[in-house]
């Protein structure tokens, strides 16, 4: 079938037809699209498009084979079969516990390697070895694995920190690398943190990424932050690992670097091992740079030290091993750059309101690379790179925009009461009459320092947000990347000073817009979002008629000694609780401490296994509203972690989000 398309208009004119509006059974049915593979030469590539099926909660998906040079696409039939990777020798892929190997694009398969129980298989350059990794048990912190005779007992014992992380809890397992040559079997394999308690891929989100075979095939190089317990809990000193095969000898390559070395690729020539880097030990959100290591020379470079933004998306060599191209947040979106490893300075290929989120393949001029919007989720486009226009190729949901009414969005510049310019996107219900006054939510994003840019999501959904009859208002508020570094990091220490300043003079800068009404704004948010909310909810002097805080930071003394990743906690709040003086986190800048001055209804949603916020956060702030009389609602999803990941749990969510602004807006 052929599925090459011109671009969409950016920003389509208002819809002024009969048209559907998105509702959350269509958000959550819509088509998602992920790359499995490129071809060696970049000219295909296998892609896959999942459906979710709202009875069952499962995906099915269908892969298809995308030829590069004309954009058609035709069906492709693995079976059981996931793609593990695609080069000289053939493509990879995975069923069960065996990989096989197809030299003719999937007609035909052969048995490669029994590999057993293993994520995130690489198959070396030379098609001779398989690294993996797998989970390797090495303390006994379930005492039913120390006491043998005590089977049922659900016991576990910790002396130290790091006892559970995301949304579990430290078992005593950590994942580990391994290597086997492809004639030996899977239990032979070289395990090359053997003995050791440190983890790669690292936890809880690393996977094949964390570690990458050398071109000749000698070493690999690998991610692992090696401390353990409170240590562990306080740093964020991951470092790259090279591991020579012959020696078995482990060097550390970025031992100087106190703060965040991830992400290693190979230039294509071999020449150049690059990475992306955060000098401070402790800062998770700290400017992130591209450093490449001269291997001949041994001389590393900061591609990007000059530059004042931080490269927060993906990255990738050009085919001729003097260029770099990245994905970046910058003004209110994610464009794509690129940065010259001789002459470093970063130059802006893309522009337009969206975000260009992967950078796929390098087509002769052309780059592939996925795109997103408020109304749409990811494509593949073709990025010319000398002029940055852009050419849509896949449009997996074709039919189903073709039924759904969009909105528009604009960034405007509002003032701030410090005198600087921030951006504010603000995006307009289908079909929007500037006529009419409308309800307005004041979206409040996480992170701190998370990008907001023209993503889409199955949860904090504008679109959804918009088609509800709702004019949403979304600053760019101190602590986002894509507004110079000193703006993403003024932010840690001052959580509730200027950038909940910022919030208000958005609101009152939206008040004073014909189409809003002034006397319906609503305050919503999750995450430090969350905090956000509880924290406005007691200074807003009545600018807002309700509230909806999800997974929100409530009382920062109790949530220190209950969270996770310390040092985000410790950088974020300038301290402990019992440091002296104390920190203004824990006084000035605490929700708790202002709930006298709760007056208005507000929902509360809370995951149970959120070991980020942990449930008692939001457990406080309910208890906290009803005791001071208020309209409240607990939403509370025992199987659900930071994040909304079961799709009939996402529709409850989207349901009791729209029914709770009914009632109270």
């Amino acid at each position: 079938m052929k599925i090459k398309h011109t671009l969409l208009a950016v920003a389509a004119p208002f819809l002024m037809n009969a048209q559907n509006v998105m509702t959350a059974e269509t958000l959550w049915t819509l088509n998602k699209m992920s790359v499995s593979a490129v071809s060696p030469d970049q000219s295909s590539l296998i892609y896959k498009v999942g459906k979710v099926d709202l009875k069952t909660e499962k995906t099915n998906s269908k892969f298809y084979f995308l030829n590069l040079n004309n954009s058609a696409a035709t069906n492709l039939d693995l079976g059981k079969k996931s793609i593990i990777q695609w080069d000289k020798n053939g493509i990879y892929a995975q069923e069960g516990e065996i990989i096989y190997l197809s030299k003719d694009i999937g007609k035909t398969w052969k048995e490669f390697y029994r590999v057993g129980e293993a994520d995130n298989i690489r198959i070396s350059p030379d098609g001779k070895k398989v690294a993996f990794s797998k989970k390797v048990q090495l303390e006994n912190i379930l005492r039913k694995d120390k006491y043998k005779d005590t089977p049922k007992s659900t016991a576990q014992v910790y002396t130290d920190l790091d006892a559970r992380h995301w949304d579990s809890w430290n078992e005593g397992g950590y994942n580990h690398v391994f290597v086997a040559n492809i004639s030996e079997k899977s239990a032979d394999a070289k395990d090359l943190l053997k003995g050791e308690k440190f983890y790669s891929p690292q936890m809880p989100f690393g996977g094949a990424e964390d570690f990458i075979w050398n071109p000749d095939s000698s070493s690999i190089v690998y991610v692992s932050k090696k401390k353990s317990g409170a240590e562990y809990a306080l740093s964020t000193n991951t470092d790259l690992y090279s591991y020579d095969l012959k020696s078995g000898k482990t060097t550390n390559l970025t031992e100087d670097n106190k703060g965040y070395d991830v992400n290693p690729k190979f230039s294509p020539d071999g020449k150049y091992l690059s990475w992306q880097n955060m000098k401070t030990d402790g800062f998770e959100s700290d400017k992130q740079d591209l450093k490449v290591l001269e291997l001949a020379s041994n001389v590393t470079i900061n591609l990007t030290q000059n530059w004042d933004e931080s490269v927060s998306g993906s990255y990738d060599w050009k085919k001729d091993s003097n260029s770099i191209l990245f994905s970046a947040a910058f003004r209110g979106t994610q464009q794509l750059f690129s940065v010259n490893i001789k002459l470093p300075k970063a130059t802006q290929i893309t522009t337009g309101n969206f975000d260009v989120d992967d950078l796929i393949a390098q087509n002769n001029n052309k780059l592939i690379v996925t795109r997103t919007d408020f109304n749409h989720n990811a494509d593949l486009f073709s990025v010319d790179q000398n002029s940055g226009n852009m050419t849509q190729i896949t449009e997996i949901n074709k039919d189903n925009y073709s039924k759904i009414a969009t909105s528009k969005s604009e960034l405007k510049m509002v003032k701030t009461t410090d005198g600087k310019e921030m951006g504010v996107w603000l995006i307009y219900p289908p079909n929007f009459d500037p006529s009419k006054k409308y309800p307005t939510l004041l979206y409040c994003q996480g992170g701190p320092q998370s990008a907001l840019t023209q993503f889409f999501s199955t949860r904090w959904n504008f679109a959804l947000m918009a088609a509800n009859g709702y004019i949403i208002v979304a600053p760019n508020r101190r602590g986002m990347p894509g507004w110079g570094v000193d703006w993403n990091a003024s932010i840690s220490q001052d959580w509730g000073g200027q950038p909940m300043k910022d919030y208000l003079s958005a609101t009152d800068f939206a008040k004073t817009l014909p189409y809003v009404d002034a006397d319906r704004i609503a305050a919503v948010g999750a995450s430090y979002g969350g905090y956000s909310v509880f924290m406005l909810a007691g200074i807003h002097e009545n600018r807002f008629k309700t509230f909806i805080a999800h997974d929100g930071l409530y009382d920062m003394k109790s949530w220190y000694g209950t969270t996770e990743e310390l040092w985000f906690a410790k950088w974020e709040m300038g301290g402990s609780p019992w440091d002296k003086p104390q920190p203004k986190s824990y006084t000035d800048f605490n929700p708790s401490n202002f709930v006298q001055n709760w007056n208005k209804p507000i929902m509360i949603v809370q995951g149970g296994i959120d070991y980020r916020v942990p449930y008692e956060q939001g457990q406080e702030a309910f208890q906290s509203a009803k005791l001071r009389g208020l309209k409240t609602k607990f939403l509370y999803f025992p199987n659900e972690n930071h994040w909304v990941l079961h799709p009939q749990n996402g529709l409850v969510w989207q349901r009791e989000f729209f029914s709770w602004l009914k009632e109270t807006l």
